[in-house]
């Protein structure tokens, strides 16, 4: 029986904007033209609302064969995802070329929402690319996001879509968590619907290869959005994030990786009962068990104080990645370093980490 999740309303503080707001100069939104074809501003009314993996190995590997991810499977170095391949067709008719950053803007759930859209200089609008969500923390905003993981430079050099959303109020209903998007029972889930509905109505996208990633509250809503979009959500990567959803059904095995420091202060590692907040080792568990993985989870990636457990065999083809780092804060592996929130390793990329692991994941 599920244990039943306690609303984190307030419990993660506001912590996280106001680290980011001092880290990156209080960044705010990108604001440009909006998409081509869609009307100045990028305005749009939706009226929405509503095969088995084979375990790696440990240690090293003969580069000629390229670089393996932390799940241990291998990706050819470079390599990028944006190939052809997802989707009815390989290519689009009729879609216009896009500015590099925009904000776009639609109605869901009778709210104006927006969400920063990153396109990179080599996007094809003939071309199917891949698309990346990046959900902001409790507090936190799109553009400190794209600062923390720095998903758009890596968008520019893999030839994906990055996308940064915003949260009413600064935070994201993801069940249990958080703010008062959690609290007033905000439809995040049907906003997701409707921006990717926009996404793909007007750019060239991939929909077999759209992933969703997210810090802290926006880590806990890719959790929610593998349990809930599991037919639109390819593969899942949250960081310092846990599933706060008293039932997670989704309709295939989703693929997960999970990053998250034992340091934690926000979003403890061993979890937080009053608040109810569950431990990662629960959630990481959780998702092998949804997934029908069998097995043992394997070491496949140690880096100093950065290492990755796999399970490797589950339904599907799917794998259940968690990633820890030993001493880790609230932060984002990797990523631009935020010393109030405590350690960032340098010893682990998690932004390169989920690439590798979402080019082995697309939509069956």
């Amino acid at each position: 029986m599920a244990k039943p999740v306690v609303r984190i309303v307030l419990a993660l503080t506001s912590v996280l904007g106001s680290a980011l707001g001092a880290a990156c100069g209080d960044a705010a939104s990108t604001t440009s033209a909006g998409p081509s074809g869609i009307g100045a501003g990028g305005s749009v009314d939706v009226d929405g609302g509503g095969g088995a993996a084979t375990p790696g190995s440990d240690g090293g590997h003969d580069a000629s064969q390229g670089t393996p991810g932390p799940d241990a499977a291998v990706v050819a170095d470079g390599g990028g995802a944006a190939s052809d391949g997802g989707g009815a067709t390989a290519h689009c008719t009729g879609r216009l070329a896009q500015p590099l950053d925009a904000t776009w803007t639609l109605t869901s759930g009778g709210q104006s929402r927006t969400f920063n859209v990153h396109v990179p200089a080599s996007y094809d609008p003939a071309r199917r690319a891949p698309v990346v969500l990046d959900f902001h923390g409790y507090s936190s905003n799109a553009a400190q996001e794209d600062y923390l993981a720095q998903m758009s430079a890596k968008a520019d050099k893999e030839g994906f879509i990055a996308v940064h959303p915003e949260g009413l109020m600064n935070s994201w209903n993801a069940g249990g968590c958080c703010g008062s998007s959690a609290q007033t029972s905000v439809d995040d889930v049907g906003f997701v619907r409707d921006m990717l509905d926009q996404l793909e109505g007007t750019l060239c996208v991939d929909a077999r290869r759209v992933f969703a990633t997210g810090m802290s509250n926006g880590g806990f809503l890719s959790h929610r959005l593998g349990c809930e979009m599991s037919t639109r959500i390819a593969a899942i990567a949250p960081v310092a994030g846990v599933l706060a959803l008293a039932a997670c059904n989704p309709a295939r095995a989703m693929p997960v990786i999970e990053f998250h420091g034992t340091a934690d202060t926000i979003v403890a590692y061993d979890g937080n009962a009053a608040q109810g907040i569950p431990d990662v080792a629960s959630t990481f568990a959780a998702w092998a068990k949804r997934d029908g993985c069998v097995g043992q989870p394997t070491e496949t990636y140690r880096n100093a104080d950065a290492h990755c457990a796999t399970y490797a065999t589950c339904a599907g083809g799917a794998a259940v990645v968690l990633c820890t780092i030993d001493g880790g804060g609230h932060t984002w592996p990797g990523g631009s370093p935020v010393p109030s929130l405590g350690y960032t390793t340098p010893n682990l990329s998690a932004t390169d980490a989920m690439w590798d692991f979402f080019t082995k994941h697309p939509l069956p």
